[in-house]
């Protein structure tokens, strides 16, 4: 109990408990001894809040906004940051952790010690680096404070928030939390970094005047659901190095955007999540004469329209303020699910205007939606700067430019390529003249029917592949050739990724040298997975999701019952280096269950049986 409680109050005992000084002055002479360019990077961590789990990616995209890191010797910012992180993880000052299960790197995040966390706060204070506005926290007098960090918990009002800090000094800050109107000021004009991840209440007006932050490298509107268009004022952003909207319902960038020439990184996925199918046929029910797109158009945008908000504009001729909740309504039906559905636009990825072709210093692109303008791919292949690229909407009426377009990124090293419905991607990639041989990272989503032949022999240094809906119909011959693949180390299958009444995979001797995790979730009508002696001996994570069955009624007596899984898995014992099994979604039948256990406990490495 003694421990117990001292964990739990470890920070206060710190500061009351004289008997534990010397703790802290070992935690502190950590700090004291790392290199002036790591103790910036440390003390910029004390901007998240307690428990944060802080993505590398994040982190490293901020950090080289904020000018603490550049390109030396050969090698690029990113490189450079990436080492910081490194480093204070080899000296312990923070703790890594991983964040997602399908990233390709070991650590992909971070998060801080809760007493590491204190002196970073402290230290961060006394070099009036960070300042953390929250609920009791007093006014600073102590001079310039440079980045400001708005907690969840700070109920201040917009007097209280000018006179804390000076804001014409601050150059990042990042909001957790609501939304104020005020949080965005005409002072703020060295502002490098505005972070609005996952923020709630953000709509498209409150970003009217972000145009005047003319120092801006970095704007993080991840996850703020209620944007649906960037402003205008976008294209003064001259310095703008990375522009995240993943998780908005922004399904098209603004034209003056081509006027950012310094973007590197561009994040956009457009509504919904891209691992998940959407299908965009129209059902039979629906009239032919309605399946018309300007008459979808028409009637819908106009109907909904002016039942929805002429309301809230008349209220507004008027002078009385509208229906806030109505307002955000109808700018999510009119101004994106309508014109979307009239369309027929994927709801996937972003639509690019013309003139990218201009932005020379991208390393990144996605997901960039194809299925409206041809030219967008011809203009791709002008980006050779190009490091990672995802795109949605292709089909055989574009798969001849995309590939043309493949053929001239030779600095690509993550894919991804989307399709929904069918035909999907059976014969858009087959025109690929040479392979793509930096590649490291490839995802399908679509119909394949089979693998491109460039796969075979051409992806020397590609590491993960996930494939979906890809409804392979040859199963043998295609794990034959990823079999092959000689730095494969994660293989993801998802739904449909095979096609036939039952699904066999085989994994031979001698095949997936180098694979270290593999996931089966519900990749078609599955029926039995087997691994050879020699098969896959780096295997350490094998993970399996079945869709949950629907309940089955019993003809004599009425009973319910859920179907048990029908796959059957042998040779786990085989598996040198298994260290995990991971069983997802569905209720597993205890027969199914005691098979897999009954094979793990004949494996040397004990692997554990998880169920999630």
């Amino acid at each position: 109990m003694e421990w117990r409680k001292l964990n739990e109050n470890l920070s206060s005992e710190l500061e009351m408990n004289t008997e534990l000084d010397t703790i802290r002055t070992v935690l502190l002479k950590s700090y004291d001894g790392l290199p002036y360019h790591l103790k910036a990077c440390f003390l910029y961590l004390a901007i998240f809040p307690e428990g944060y789990k802080i993505s590398l990616t994040r982190l490293v995209r901020r950090w080289i906004a904020e000018g603490y890191s550049r390109p030396v010797r050969g090698k690029s910012s990113s490189e450079i940051a990436e080492s910081y992180f490194m480093d204070l993880i080899s000296r312990s000052m923070i703790l890594p952790s991983r964040s997602s299960s399908h990233s390709r790197k070991v650590v992909d995040s971070c998060q801080l010690h809760d007493v590491i966390r204190e002196i970073g706060i402290s230290k961060s204070m006394e070099e009036n680096l960070v300042f953390r506005l929250e609920e009791g926290c007093t006014s600073n007098s102590q001079g310039t404070i440079r980045h400001l960090s708005v907690s969840n918990n700070w109920k201040g009002d917009e007097s209280e928030f000018e006179s804390t800090i000076d804001l014409s000094r601050v150059r990042s800050i990042t909001i957790f939390g609501k939304w104020r109107s005020f949080f965005i000021s005409d002072k703020m004009r060295l502002l490098r970094v505005l972070d609005l991840e996952s923020t709630s209440g953000l709509v498209d007006h409150h970003l009217e005047h972000i145009g005047k932050l003319f120092h801006l490298r970095y704007l993080s509107l991840r996850g703020c659901h209620g944007i649906y268009h960037l402003p205008g004022s976008l294209g003064n952003l001259r310095q703008l190095q990375t522009l995240d909207i993943t998780g908005t319902n922004i399904i098209k960038l603004p034209k003056n955007i081509i006027k950012l020439r310094k973007l590197q990184h561009v994040h956009a996925r457009g509504v919904g999540n891209n691992d998940e199918p959407v299908y965009q046929e129209y059902p039979n029910e629906v009239p032919k004469l309605t399946r018309n797109k300007l008459c979808i158009l028409t009637c819908s945008s106009v109907g909904f329209c002016v039942a929805c908000c002429a309301p809230h504009l008349l209220k507004g001729c008027m002078g009385i303020d509208g229906d806030t909740n109505r307002r955000d309504v109808c700018t999510a039906c009119c101004c994106s699910f309508l014109p979307m559905l009239a369309t027929r636009r994927c709801s996937r990825g972003v639509e690019m205007p013309r003139g990218i072709h201009r932005f020379k210093a991208l390393q990144t692109l996605g997901v960039v939606n194809v299925s409206r303008r041809k030219a967008t791919l011809r203009e791709l292949a002008s980006l050779t700067g190009l490091r990672k690229l995802g795109v949605t909407g292709v089909d055989k009426s574009n798969g001849g430019e995309l590939c043309s377009a493949l053929a001239n990124l030779s600095s690509l090293e993550t894919l991804l390529v989307q399709s929904e419905g069918k035909p999907g991607l059976s014969g858009c990639l087959d025109g690929l003249s040479s392979p793509l041989e930096n590649l490291v990272s490839l995802k399908l989503y679509g119909n394949l029917v089979e693998l491109p032949a460039w796969i075979n022999g051409g992806l020397k240094n590609l590491a993960k592949l996930k494939l979906r809906s890809s409804r392979i119909e040859k199963h043998d011959a295609a794990i034959q050739i990823l079999g092959s693949l000689p730095n494969l180390a994660i293989l993801r299958l998802r739904k449909e990724s095979f096609e036939g009444k039952e699904v066999h995979l085989h994994f031979q001797q001698g095949a997936f040298q180098t694979l270290m995790v593999l996931e089966l979730s519900s990749p078609g009508n599955l029926k039995s997975v087997r691994f050879d002696k020699g098969a896959a001996p780096k295997l350490e994570l094998l993970q399996y999701y079945d869709q949950p069955k629907e309940e089955v009624v019993s003809e004599e007596n009425g009973d319910q019952f859920e179907e048990a899984p029908g796959v059957s898995f042998s040779g786990l014992a085989f598996l040198g280096s298994l260290k995990e099994v991971l069983l997802e979604g569905g209720n597993y039948k205890g027969d199914f269950v005691q098979n897999l256990r009954s094979q793990l406990e004949l494996n040397l490495k004990r692997p554990v049986l998880k169920m999630d």
